[in-house]
């Protein structure tokens, strides 16, 4: 009942916002580059003068942020679908070209990512199995399963989904793995954040995602909850960094041939650069307080007017673990899945980075899996599901995990 409240609650406030008119460039700071990925379609024959190729373009668009005064975090390379970059290789081989791959993406600094394992429903699972086998030992490489598309919502990928992340969450140090896979649906080809990103084209475009909470935490500082001026506010500060993205994209395609496909205006958050800050400045209380619903309209709102060439999820992320107020609010039980699939209706990009109990079952797992995939097919919009069991944790245990990009919190009971 509180969840169906919560939706109805949500969506009717959905279908009455109007979107606001850009106005002059607002005051503020320059939102991090959080991704300049690049999609290939890999020959085993020429594949890593392809990625020097790739890398090239990229340190260009890098270059030509670096002259407009925007740091770039991170380049992305992302291939075929991970069945047909394997196809004709036994599944040992495909692993050690895998390895190999991850190495390369080490020595060259720069996050590869092998697409879907599954694309259609109808697919051999065959792929979902070499992945959850190398997603248990390589720390790098990223990979998804599309959970829902355009011709409805595929269950098979979901058990298969599931079925993987109990084998990572087994198998990987600290049960770590998982925070490579992402289940995705209704995500266009072409976005440019992880782990959903992926394509199935001949190769040779890029797209842009920039860390944009900072924008967003500046906007709401100043407009106080009012949501109209929050909206626009917000609006015009978007607009600013999309219309920065797509000067360099023009140029670094105009310059090199490859095609740019849009920026992401999705503003990312990461560590103190905190969307539950911001959302916290609009509604004066703790995230997942009253309030909190509205806010996520607020900036879903804004970023859905901006003016450009757009691509990716074009909303709102709230992953629990890569942003330290959100880790903590969790650590206060001030919000739960339900929350989170909730506020989706209206926004985010489904559950990320949502640490559960080490035991829970299979079954389990696909119902969740199965209500993103069902809330993102009914409004026909992106959302994504990345779930990191923990193992050998129960409710109230504190994550272990090992990495820069995650923040330990407690583990909550399942409703």
């Amino acid at each position: 009942m509180k969840v169906a409240i919560r939706l109805i609650a949500c969506l009717l406030l959905f279908t009455s916002v109007a979107l606001p008119a850009a106005a002059d460039d607002p005051p503020g700071s320059h939102p991090k580059v959080r991704a300049i990925t690049g999609f290939v379609r890999l020959d085993r024959a020429t594949w890593r003068h392809q990625i020097d190729e790739t890398l090239a373009v990229l340190r260009r668009a890098k270059d030509e942020f670096a002259k407009r005064g925007y740091e770039v975090e991170t380049l992305r390379i992302v291939t075929q679908p991970l069945a047909a970059l394997t196809q004709g290789q036994s599944e040992d081989e495909a692993l050690a070209f895998l390895k190999d791959l991850d190495a390369l993406s080490v020595k060259e600094d720069f996050l590869a990512n092998v697409g879907p394992a599954m694309v259609k429903d109808s697919d051999s699972p065959a792929a979902m199995h070499l992945l959850a086998r190398f997603l248990s030992t390589a720390p790098n490489i990223n990979a998804s399963a599309i959970i829902a598309a355009d011709d409805g919502i595929h269950w098979h990928a979901i058990r298969e989904s599931a079925r993987l992340v109990r084998e990572v969450t087994r198998n990987s140090p600290h049960s770590q793995g998982n925070f490579n896979f992402t289940g995705t649906a209704m995500l266009a080809p072409y976005a440019p954040f992880y782990p959903g990103g992926w394509h199935d084209g001949a190769g040779k475009q890029f797209s842009i995602g920039f860390e944009g909470a900072n924008v967003v935490q500046e906007a709401f500082a100043v407009t106080h909850g009012d949501f109209d001026k929050s909206v626009a506010e917000l609006t015009k500060r978007v607009q600013v960094y999309v219309d920065a993205g797509e000067a360099v994209g023009e140029t670094v395609a105009k310059a090199t041939g490859w095609e740019f496909k849009g920026v992401d205006p999705t503003p990312a958050p990461l560590g103190d650069v905190s969307i539950g800050d911001a959302i916290e400045r609009f509604n004066g209380g703790k995230f997942g307080a009253s309030g909190t619903m509205t806010a996520s309209l607020a900036i879903t709102t804004a970023v859905k007017a901006v003016k450009g060439k757009i691509v990716g999820y074009a909303g709102l992320m709230v992953p629990v673990m890569e942003d330290k107020r959100l880790a903590q609010r969790w650590a206060e039980n001030a919000y739960d899945i339900d929350a989170l699939l909730a506020y989706s209706a209206v926004c985010g990009t489904g559950l990320d980075t949502v640490p559960l109990p080490g035991d829970i079952s299979e079954d389990r797992l696909a119902q969740i899996f199965g209500d993103v995939a069902s809330l993102a097919w009914k409004w026909h919009k992106p959302l994504s599901a990345r779930l990191q069991p923990i193992k050998d944790k129960k409710p109230g245990d504190m994550s272990e995990f090992d990495d820069p990009y995650l923040f330990n919190t407690t583990v909550h009971a399942l409703p």
